[in-house]
């Protein structure tokens, strides 16, 4: 069967309960966004941030010396060699391509068990290499908390990993964009990687422009999972 790439005949039940609950998710997640309740889960984005920056180190043959997730949502990686300029921006972008990649898994039960799968994997890794307590408490409490609702997935009749992906899935996109604004636009921390990218990048952008490219990028991986998601289910 070929792709639906134009939607027709958009939008089908499937359509709908993927569209309404992007758009269930987005409220709760906005009016909840300064309570401890979304820390667990904002930590989880700094994570994946700090991940795709070691991802990135590593595939350029560089050397992760170790990450660290602070209780303040910051973070740091720490690498030796690669290639700079590539594994600066893997932060931001990286951990929206990640909300893209989980919100598009959450559309199958397999991907969305294959999603579950890889994070516990990455999770047990990065356990291994972590540096600071907040991190290891991160990835303990992931694990457990994805096993279990694995557990009930497969066990009992509450059906939730799809949603529990799907959401980790958004809150990784809506928070990777307002990570890139408040960091590099509102606020411009001039240790950001947007800043040490404008230093050594040839292209006359201050990290404030810099910015809002990352963060354009990022609002375009969000659509793109949305529509290849409206894709898959039609």
């Amino acid at each position: 069967m070929n792709p639906n790439w134009e939607l027709k005949n958009c939008c089908q039940r499937d359509q709908k309960v993927f569209l309404i609950t992007i758009a269930v998710f987005t409220v709760v997640i906005l009016v909840l966004w300064r309570t401890f309740l979304l820390t667990p889960f904002k930590l989880i984005t700094v994570f994946l941030h700090e991940a795709s920056h070691a991802i990135a180190c590593k595939l350029t043959c560089g050397q992760v010396e170790g990450m660290e997730v602070h209780a303040n949502e910051g973070g740091v990686t720490r690498t030796r060699g690669g290639v700079y300029w590539l594994i600066l921006p893997a932060g931001y972008l990286g951990s929206s391509f990640w909300g893209m990649v989980l919100i598009l898994a959450s559309t199958n039960l397999l991907t969305s068990r294959i999603a579950a799968g890889c994070l516990i994997l990455a999770l047990l890794i990065v356990l291994f290499i972590a540096k600071n307590w907040t991190l290891r408490g991160l990835c303990i409490g992931f694990i457990i908390f994805i096993a279990v609702v694995w557990v009930l997935q497969e066990k009992t009749e509450v059906r939730i990993l799809r949603y529990i992906i799907l959401f980790i899935g958004v809150m990784n996109s809506l928070f990777s964009v307002y990570d890139i604004y408040d960091d590099l636009i509102s606020r411009r921390v001039h240790s950001s990687d947007a800043e040490k990218f404008a230093e050594i990048c040839p292209c006359p952008c201050t990290g404030s422009a810099w910015g809002v490219i990352w963060g354009m990028i990022s609002f375009i991986f969000l659509c793109a999972a949305i529509y290849l998601g409206l894709v898959i289910l039609s």
